[in-house]
């Protein structure tokens, strides 16, 4: 096949205006801390905080995976490289649950409040993710059955609180949404082999207490 210089001229071009740190971070998850990972889909460029995926009612825009979907998220250093060369602005999103963490996650104010609340009782956290609307606390991997058993021995549980388990997913720091960055709230402790994160039962505790206290209930938070 003859090549056409001017098409390899552009495709170059596009590869090498990446985010170092985005290719940087992404492999830093998948292959120090072998949490399997792909490239989400990418905000809508024409509309802001609206999603590049064909759903126009996306609740969560450039922030999920679409094309690969989420059975193709990996801890292979040679795919990562190649999806973000391909795609450099594409959001990092983690495949939770398996042996990634899981997560549990709530609207931002309230969510300061249960990391306030679970400092005074001298609870140890693990890393805390944050967009502008809300922030998720990662957890050791859950089942199911573990979740029901937490949440149905609860006299209440808030609809804005959401859990991010077995074949779920989360967009990861050094991302760029259609709700705006992702970034550490609390990040991992620098050079570490894996992070460590806690039981999900402690945090589940204090995020439905502090949604209780300030009214944080509705759904759609």
């Amino acid at each position: 096949m003859r090549e056409i210089p001017g098409r390899r001229r552009r495709l170059l071009s596009r590869r090498s205006d990446g985010r170092p740190e985005q290719i940087s971070a992404a492999l830093t998850y998948a292959t120090r801390w072998r949490w399997p990972v792909l490239p989400g889909v990418a905000p809508d460029p024409q509309g802001r905080g609206r999603c590049g995926c064909p759903d126009p009612e996306c609740t969560v825009p450039g922030a999920h995976p679409f094309d690969p979907g989420l059975l193709a998220a990996t801890t292979d250093a040679r795919m990562v490289r190649w999806w973000w060369a391909n795609r450099p602005t594409a959001p990092i999103v983690l495949a939770t649950g398996g042996t990634a963490p899981c997560a549990v996650s709530l609207p931002a104010l309230p969510a300061a409040r249960a990391l306030d609340a679970l400092d005074r009782v001298g609870m140890r956290l693990g890393p805390v993710v944050a967009s502008p609307t809300r922030w998720a606390l990662l957890v050791k991997p859950y089942s199911m059955e573990q979740l029901g058993e937490l949440l149905y021995a609860k006299d209440f549980v808030p609809g804005s609180l959401r859990f991010h388990g077995e074949g779920g997913y989360l967009a990861l720091p050094h991302s760029e949404t259609g709700t705006g960055s992702i970034r550490w709230e609390r990040a991992p402790l620098p050079g570490s082999a894996s992070p460590w994160v806690p039981d999900v039962e402690a945090v589940v505790d204090a995020a439905v207490d502090a949604l209780t206290r300030t009214g944080v209930s509705a759904p759609e938070l």
